[in-house]
């Protein structure tokens, strides 16, 4: 029996996983699959997914951020055109120099050659040096497994010969706090000593390291366990900051209902209401006198069903709060936002 193609593995994979979205394949491949700006406590963000072969762990019960990926290879020339295109165009030429901080994305791991090549990735590293002369911080997202010591160093002497000495932060999907919530039920794939050895690995050559948390992301889990599994998550990667001396931060998102995912159908059923904002806030706020920084994540991505995101009509208030707390990381912004006008 010959062996299956990547796109058939692709396919395989979300079938298995009970996925039930198609993959973007007539996206054009000179084009990134989304970008946009933030603003955190490093300044002025821009947030670019590239579009690529889609994330090979592809099992996570909520999520279908491969459904804007590719179910074959991008090859480095369509992946350096996608950052020709980001450069040039007009809002980010017009905003280059006030950009300090850059996440890089693909949905999945950019550390995995297989899907994200190391010329383009090198491509685009000088490229930042190149149009981004105030870039402080970039943040490549990646599974551990992925994580190479000798490529970050090589990474890391790159940016640094930018205009601005650029930090490196390496960020993974932490997703959720408890272990079996986490790998049975969230299916992620991450025990916690995976996450330890990271920290162990990145520590001597100064990287920091974002790890993004879902609150109540599974069915059957409480508003108050969610809370209380994002307050665990924060002593957690607050003490490995102290232990490690590694600087964390910690990327919050509400969870939505994702289309074509095992959660959305338990949504259909009446087994699942994605947490409230207020709720989230609240989870957040036990971020205060900790040693990790929080960014709370506001967006859909357009991804959700009907009816399933975090997002209602009259949070509009609420979601400019959260937006000053995560270009501040002032607490007391948060406490307001416990007790809003609903």
């Amino acid at each position: 029996m010959p062996e299956p193609s990547v796109s058939e593995k692709a396919r395989a994979t979300a079938d298995k996983a009970g996925k039930t979205y198609a993959f973007a394949d007539q996206h054009n491949p000179a084009l990134p699959a989304d970008w946009w700006f933030q603003e955190s406590i490093d300044g002025l963000v821009l947030f670019i997914v590239f579009y690529t072969l889609a994330c090979r762990w592809g099992r996570c019960l909520g999520c279908n951020l491969p459904s804007v990926c590719s179910s074959h290879p991008i090859g480095y020339r369509h992946i350096m055109q996608q950052v020709d295109h980001l450069f040039a165009l007009p809002e980010i030429q017009a905003r280059r120099e006030a950009i300090r901080k850059v996440i890089l994305s693909n949905n999945g791991s950019v550390l995995d050659e297989v899907t994200f090549s190391s010329t383009a990735l090198m491509y685009f590293l000088a490229q930042c040096n190149l149009k981004l002369p105030g870039m402080a911080v970039l943040a490549i997202e990646t599974r551990p497994e992925y994580v190479d010591l000798a490529e970050l160093e090589f990474l890391s002497r790159a940016l640094a010969e930018g205009e601005t000495p650029t930090q490196l932060e390496v960020a993974i999907g932490f997703e959720v706090f408890d272990d079996t919530l986490r790998n049975e039920r969230f299916r992620k794939g991450l025990p916690l000593d995976a996450v330890e050895a990271l920290l162990d690995k990145i520590a001597p050559y100064g990287f920091h390291l974002k790890c993004y948390f879902m609150q109540k992301p599974v069915p059957g889990l409480s508003d108050e366990a969610g809370v209380e599994d994002i307050h665990r998550a924060i002593d957690y990667l607050d003490a490995a900051s102290s232990r490690y001396g590694v600087t964390i931060n910690m990327h919050l998102n509400p969870t939505y209902v994702a289309r074509g995912t095992p959660l959305a159908e338990a949504f259909a059923r009446g087994e699942y209401v994605p947490p409230t904002l207020t709720d989230v806030a609240r989870a957040a706020l036990h971020g205060a006198g900790k040693a990790v920084s929080i960014f709370i994540g506001l967006s859909d991505e357009g991804l959700a069903v009907e009816g399933g995101s975090f997002l209602h009509p009259g949070d509009t208030a609420l979601v400019k709060q959260l937006e000053t707390f995560n270009r501040t990381q002032d607490y007391t912004i948060l406490a307001a936002c416990t007790t809003p006008n609903r």
